[in-house]
């Protein structure tokens, strides 16, 4: 018997005993579909609930250049040391105060059969109890005729970094449906995640496959159908149903960053230091940023996504007022709330970062619209709305500019 909607929300979300209960999900329009709300008085720096992902996957070209991450709860494996050592270029370089990182290589575990790596014996259980059988390559890893592998091979031809999102996100859907002994209750599940209607359903596609997306689209559905074809879910495997599983991936799939070096920067941060030797720690790994930015750029974090049952109903705001963090080095989301928020207050979120939210509504409004298909109406918007409708020279030129400070805390901010 499929549970009810409130039963799914209750276990799928797997948010810790006692947190989740300070916010719950609601409808309020058929426009705006759910929100989230505050159950009772939440205040300023408390987390609103600690959540797992109903299902998460590493983005393909993210995993293909060696960023080592749990193949299920996305932890960093590699050591803070070894992080840096990649990022940088350089193998000889050396942490200083090395006991400040979390990574335990004794812990970590292979698939027997395939020989993907989870950072511990529960990773590897719960993987294999929840999808791993359908999706385990077995000898077959490395086998580029592979249905699974002709399927990621033409995904990573068509969406290339900076990745937004994964087809495995949607195989490890199937194959949990597939696996599952209560099959309609993991439809409901699924089905409870923000629909489309046809027209946005192509546009989201448009969005993550470019110009050429209908004939994408329809050769990875083909592959798609070859790989994981199930006849529960054969809805799925149609046109329709298949553009609809993007749009539901596309609307609801929230980013998730973990990186080893990020927590043992935390880790230091903490240390208790002499003044002098705090300062020479201070400017080591500021100046250990600046270079690795050189080197590796913006990717600096195992990256993947995740849909997450309650903060999928996080409505957007450009004055939000929680905001999403991956502090656990994993999948594990926590909302922390930026302002001290009432009981039966709505809690939002932004979809845009720092730098697009201090732009002109116009400008804004343009990137939510191409993004997540809907004008906002969150009162920073409506007190510009006689704000002119055109992007200043001064803002187009600022464009892609990061100021130095932001730069750093948006490297180390995991």
């Amino acid at each position: 018997m499929a549970a009810a909607a409130g039963d799914v929300y209750g276990a799928a979300i797997g948010a810790r005993p006692g947190v989740g209960a300070a916010a719950e999900a609601r409808f309020i329009s058929s426009a705006k579909g759910k929100g989230l709300f505050a159950t009772r008085s939440i205040r300023k720096g408390e987390a609103v609930f600690v959540e797992k992902p109903v299902v998460s996957s590493q983005f393909l070209w993210n995993a293909l250049y060696n960023y080592r991450a749990c193949d299920h709860c996305l932890r960093a494996l590699e050591t803070a040391e070894e992080n840096a050592q990649r990022l940088l270029g350089r193998s000889s370089l050396v942490l200083p105060h090395p006991e400040q990182c979390s990574i335990r290589k004794d812990l970590h575990q292979q698939c027997p059969h395939c020989q993907v790596t989870y950072c511990s014996a529960e990773c590897r259980q719960a993987a294999l109890e929840q999808y791993h059988q359908v999706l385990c390559l077995g000898s077959s890893r490395d086998d580029p005729t592979h249905p699974l592998n002709k399927l990621q091979e033409a995904w990573r031809n068509m969406h290339y970094p900076p990745e937004t999102s994964s087809i495995m996100l949607m195989a490890r859907m199937v194959a949990t449906v597939k696996q599952a002994k209560d099959k309609d209750w993991w439809i409901k599940a699924f089905s409870q995640f923000c629909s489309k209607t046809a027209n946005e359903e192509e546009e989201i596609a448009h969005k993550l496959l470019g110009d050429k997306f209908k004939g994408q689209l329809e050769l990875l559905r083909l592959l798609f159908t070859e790989a994981l074809y199930d006849e529960q879910l054969s809805r799925w495997f149609t046109p329709e149903g298949f553009r609809s599983l993007f749009a539901l991936v596309g609307t609801n799939g929230q980013g998730i960053g973990t990186s080893s070096l990020s927590q043992w920067v935390h880790a230091c941060d903490a240390l208790d230091l002499p003044m002098l030797q705090r300062e020479e720690l201070d400017a080591f790994i500021d100046q250990l940023y600046k270079d690795i930015e050189k080197e590796s750029g913006e990717f600096l974090n195992c990256e993947g996504s995740g849909l997450y049952m309650l903060q999928s109903c996080c409505n957007h705001s450009c004055i939000p007022n929680a905001e999403t963090s991956f502090p656990d080095n994993n999948f594990l989301l926590h909302l922390t709330a930026l302002e001290d928020i009432e009981a039966g207050e709505e809690i939002c979120i932004s979809y845009l970062d720092c730098c697009q939210r201090e732009r002109s509504r116009h400008s804004r409004n343009k990137i939510l619209r191409e993004n997540y298909l809907f004008t906002c109406s969150c009162p920073k918007c409506l007190a510009q709305a006689d704000d002119p409708d055109v992007t200043s020279d001064e803002e187009e030129e600022a464009e892609g500019e990061t100021d130095d400070a932001e730069l750093e805390d948006e490297m180390t901010d995991v």
